[in-house]
């Protein structure tokens, strides 16, 4: 499903796509970021950590060469996460 919302200050919408595990979430992501010049911000919990990038199915670099990619293996897999860490990565 694919919602788009225009939240203050922002000069385009944040589009933001969900889903099912290998329901082609990354593939649609990267192909509408590149079509309109966006770029992908993760938001799996799992691929925040450093060295699982088969346990999550992590992009490819084909895939991260597509589009410009934040947030991925940003993490020790040691360190813990929360919603008030998630919020000073995207600061």
């Amino acid at each position: 499903m694919i919602e788009t919302q225009a939240y203050k200050g922002a000069d385009r919408p944040l589009i933001v796509l969900f889903g099912p595990t290998a329901s082609g979430k990354t593939s649609l992501g990267v192909d509408l970021a590149s079509h309109v010049g966006g770029e992908v911000v993760n938001v799996d919990s799992r691929q925040l950590y450093k060295e699982m990038p088969i346990i999550t199915a992590m992009p490819t670099a084909e895939e991260q060469a597509g589009a410009p990619h934040h947030l991925y293996e940003v993490l020790e897999v040691s360190e813990k996460c929360d919603a008030l860490k998630y919020l000073s990565l995207i600061h």
